[in-house]
């Protein structure tokens, strides 16, 4: 009898830590009815002003997400004593939009004090960066909590390289219970946004699944000796860089993927080339697939209870 008493207080306690890691899309519905209004006003502001704004926004979901799940630790600044996540090598010169980010959250303050996470934020702004460059939308599940912690190692180990080939990839990805039809969808996110020519350089100048005439243009702009122009930015869909489309995965059937993790996707017989097929014909289904995997991956290892913290300032603890 006690062993049995036993059990069903262990199963109750399971279920109800199941339950408290569950998110919702009505969280604020009462405690501050006007959060996603505020940030959808904010990020289209900002998007609008610098349509690179957009992809920066949603790269800072996705490097947040990656390291340690979706609990806004990538916005944690160092300070003598901590070291965060932004020096890591995958962020630095990558990730940016910090600055938008504390005006959302000072919004957001102003008509809800202490209420809404900034893990939250990065994720309805994400949301709301691809709406404004013409995406697709779908409904945020809410409830995180920001952590007091960063891990610089785990952003430099977890987060997918760009030299990784499709196997390495797809191993990222299953790290963070996301598939591999997720990796082709999340992917997707690079039909907008910029790249630094030394992410690109070995792609362009060494890989053989690259159409000679667009390594040719590219190499305008990024020189092959290392160190020469590492910074060097170029879209990484050249062909509608501020407009969340499909245009990707055309891109990559022409091998005109500018990272050789892009084109690792599409490479002659690989496991993948099947749903880069797909997404480059059925925009559809690409709009489909990216906002059911945006939401997986929103939900990775998130903060919830009274785990973490409502942090005043996103970029550092209360």
């Amino acid at each position: 009898m006690a062993a049995a008493s036993s059990l069903s207080v262990l199963v109750l306690l399971c279920l109800a830590a199941v339950a408290s890691a569950q998110l919702s899309a009505t969280f604020y519905s009462r405690s501050c009815p006007r959060a996603l209004a505020t940030i959808k006003s904010a990020v289209t502001a900002a998007v609008a002003q610098e349509p690179r704004m957009g992809a920066s926004l949603l790269r800072l979901h996705f490097h947040d997400c990656f390291v340690q799940g979706c609990d806004a630790s990538v916005l944690l600044n160092d300070t003598a004593t901590f070291t965060g996540e932004q020096t890591a090598n995958p962020n630095v010169g990558s990730i940016r939009g910090f600055g938008v980010v504390d005006n959302i959250k000072a919004q957001v303050e102003a008509v809800c004090p202490g209420v809404v996470s900034c893990a939250d934020i990065l994720a309805v702004a994400a949301r709301d960066s691809v709406v404004a460059l013409g995406g697709p939308s779908w409904r945020v599940l809410l409830g995180r909590r920001d952590s007091t912690t960063a891990s610089l190692a785990l952003a430099n180990s977890d987060l997918p390289a760009p030299s990784l080939d499709l196997a390495n990839l797809t191993a990222a990805f299953a790290k963070k219970r996301l598939s591999r039809t997720d990796l082709v969808a999340l992917s997707g996110a690079h039909t907008i946004g910029l790249s630094q020519c030394k992410n690109f350089r070995a792609h362009i100048y060494n890989d053989t699944n690259v159409n000679v005439a667009f390594a040719t243009l590219r190499k305008v702009s990024c020189p092959a000796a290392a160190g020469d122009g590492d910074g060097n930015l170029t879209p990484l869909d050249t062909a509608t860089s501020t407009a969340f489309d499909n245009a990707y995965y055309t891109n990559l059937l022409s091998r005109s993927g500018l990272l050789h993790s892009d084109q690792q996707l599409f490479n002659g017989g690989g496991a993948t080339d099947g749903l880069v097929r797909t997404y480059a014909s059925t925009p559809t289904r690409f709009n489909r697939d990216f906002t059911a995997a945006m939401i997986r991956m929103g939900n990775i290892s998130p903060l919830t209870g009274r785990q973490g913290q409502i942090r005043r300032a996103c970029s550092r603890v209360n």
